[in-house]
Formats: structure tokens, C-alpha cells, sequence
């Protein structure tokens, strides 16, 4: 099991090492991959198909004109996460091209690398027990967060 987190481009890597990062908390194995779905689709594709058989969560991580989440989805029968890395051009308004998409695509949308981290981490808990009592402690610190601050 492991997350396949492509990135529209390599300014998105930052941002998309967070994710990483927290899957690893989780005890969730990630690969990172460039590819534009507006540049270079045919690359996108075959990311898509070197990791179809695996079990995998695809994480796209694009900003502006997303397509890259839409195209990923429209082409795979595993689930899709965006995650697009925030943006203060046009007001924030491009996260629209994230939720805005046709019918039969269907990626979630998680805004910060932790939750998307957490819920590629919740869709393998279904199946992997150790995944999952990753996720349960991670819920009661939480929990424990807001208790002690009060």
C-alpha cells in the first residue's frame, strides 16, 4: 500500500514532502511524481499505469487550472485525493478548478497536507490494521490537544 503523490510541478514539491511526511506518521509508504496534466498527459497516464495494479491512493497536488486532479481520476478506478497547495492570485478563487469538475470524476478535496494524509491513511485502515491503530491514536491525540488546552 502507498500513496502516489504527482505534483503539477517541481515548485510543488514542498508542499507536497508535507504530505509525505505525515503518510510516514502513518506508517503509509509514498512516491512523488512530476507530471502536468495540461503539459505533459501522456507522462500522467503512465504514472497512472505503472501504479493501476498496486494498492494505491493517488494524491494530485496542483494549483491554477487544476486539471491534473480531474485527468487522474477520469482515468483510474483507485481513489483520488487533491490536495492543491494554496494561492492568494484571483482571491484563492482557483481552488474552484479543485471542486468544480464533470460528471463520473470524482477526487476529494483536502485542502492541508495533514488531513490528506489522514484520509489516504483512513481509506488503507479498511483494510491494514496496523494503518488503523495508527489513525485511532492519531485521533485521540487530537482529542487529547483540545482537552488539555482547556
Amino acid at each position: 500500500m502507498k500513496a502516489v503523490i504527482i505534483m503539477g510541478s517541481k515548485s510543488d514539491e514542498e508542499f507536497s514532502t508535507k504530505i509525505s511526511r505525515f503518510l510516514d506518521e502513518f506508517g503509509v509508504k509514498s512516491v512523488l511524481k512530476v507530471a502536468s496534466a495540461h503539459k505533459t498527459p501522456l507522462r500522467v497516464l503512465e504514472i497512472i499505469r505503472e501504479f493501476e495494479e498496486d494498492d494505491v491512493v493517488f494524491v494530485t497536488v496542483a494549483g491554477r487550472s487544476n486539471a491534473l486532479s480531474g485527468f487522474v481520476d477520469a482515468n483510474t478506478r483507485k481513489p483520488v485525493i487533491a490536495c492543491p497547495p494554496p494561492s492568494n492570485a484571483f482571491a484563492g478563487m482557483d481552488i474552484i478548478s479543485s471542486l468544480r469538475m464533470p460528471s463520473g470524476v470524482a477526487p476529494l478535496v483536502v485542502l492541508e497536507p495533514e488531513n490528506a494524509a489522514l484520509a489516504v491513511a483512513k481509506i488503507f485502515a479498511l483494510k491494514d490494521e496496523k494503518i488503523r491503530k495508527k489513525v485511532e491514536e492519531y485521533q485521540e491525540k487530537k482529542r487529547n490537544e483540545i482537552l488539555e488546552a482547556t
